[in-house]
């Protein structure tokens, strides 16, 4: 089987790939991805000589590119996840996420519908999505696969696009498609953008460790190596069109996550108990920010047997011990120079 995982360079994507390299020496893998701020073939310069592993530089948003990527290449398989991802950014230039989102994702369907014909018509597309497609929840409740779709920000709007897109390929032509929606993930190779990454960089460095609002935002988060292990069970197990939650049953508030967090690095770093909290600052909260997000990965236990291997204090134990003992990766990705590796191990020559 040769399968494209798009994003494969990416946070989430480079646990994807890794996995799948590692778990599958009959498949050929190929990790397609454009290398934007967020990719860092760095990520995976433990598997980057294994014989079934390949990497190419591309768009998904060129049409062309796409098509003769298909063609030249013929997968079996697709695991779609290059996404623009940071709801920050969305607010700020939310075109972007037109693009890559849903653009993106249409003309890799394109491709698959255009090139699986026949028996092919039964090889598999892969969506990889998020919780925020549903909105926000009050105190109580979770998000099931049943729940409609209420995106608040341009990035859940467009990923929310790119899911409909997806179910209507399966519908209208008869693509093999499945979508997982995942809640927030957690662990190593994270950009430090995001708030546990950038928490820790920011607390080593004794700087200060902001906050939206009053912390109060909750969210239910997995540790990444249980999402790709539950990617890989849907890939392999789920039905053609059917839909999976990805959750950690596992909700903290923004504030007591980061205390957390505070106390462990004031142990790791053998700092004063306390002394890290003092870096929380709270800063003004950003537009639409959605106050509780859950998940119920009921129907993912109870059909693919699925369950999450960590608790949360134990995979954030495990993070904080990769990222202080990786802190030259750390170090390259906040200065930019994590860009480097690409040229130096490719050139400058894009497929």
């Amino acid at each position: 089987m040769k399968i494209i995982i798009t994003g494969g360079a990416g946070f989430i994507g480079s646990h994807v790939v890794r996995r799948f390299v590692r778990n599958y020496a009959s498949y050929q893998i190929i990790n397609l991805d454009k290398l934007t701020y967020a990719g860092n073939l760095a990520n995976l310069k433990d598997i980057e000589n294994e014989a079934n592993y390949r990497f190419i530089k591309g768009d998904i948003t060129d049409a062309l590119f796409i098509d003769a990527l298909f063609t030249e290449e013929r997968p079996d398989a697709v695991i779609h996840l290059a996404a623009e991802s940071h709801v920050d950014r969305s607010i700020s230039s939310p075109l972007e996420f037109v693009m890559t989102n849903i653009v993106g994702t249409v003309n890799l369907l394109n491709a698959a519908k255009k090139y699986w014909t026949g028996e092919q018509r039964h090889n598999r597309f892969y969506h990889v999505s998020t919780d925020e497609v549903y909105g926000a929840l009050e105190e109580t409740g979770v998000f099931t696969e049943e729940t409609k779709y209420d995106p608040h920000s341009p990035y859940s709007a467009s990923k929310a696009g790119s899911d409909h897109f997806v179910r209507a390929y399966h519908d209208t032509y008869g693509l093999n498609t499945v979508i997982s929606n995942c809640s927030n993930n957690y662990g190593s190779h994270h950009f430090p953008e995001k708030l546990i990454p950038l928490a820790i960089h920011n607390i080593q460095n004794n700087k200060p460790v902001p906050v939206y609002g009053k912390g109060e935002n909750v969210r239910d988060w997995l540790w990444v190596e249980d999402h790709a292990r539950a990617i890989d069970m849907i890939f392999h197990q789920a039905k053609a069109g059917d839909t999976y939650n990805i959750g950690g049953h596992n909700e903290w508030k923004n504030i007591d996550l980061i205390k957390l967090l505070c106390a462990i690095m004031d142990r790791k770093l053998n700092r004063q108990k306390g002394s890290s909290a003092k870096l929380i600052t709270f800063v003004k909260d950003r537009a639409g920010h959605d106050l509780r997000y859950a998940i119920d990965s009921s129907k993912l236990q109870k059909e693919l047997g699925w369950v999450p291997s960590l608790q949360f204090e134990e995979g954030l134990e495990k993070t904080v011990d990769w990222y202080l003992a990786n802190e030259e990766w750390l170090t390259t990705v906040t200065s930019g120079a994590y860009q480097d590796y690409y040229y130096k191990q490719y050139g400058k020559t894009e497929k």
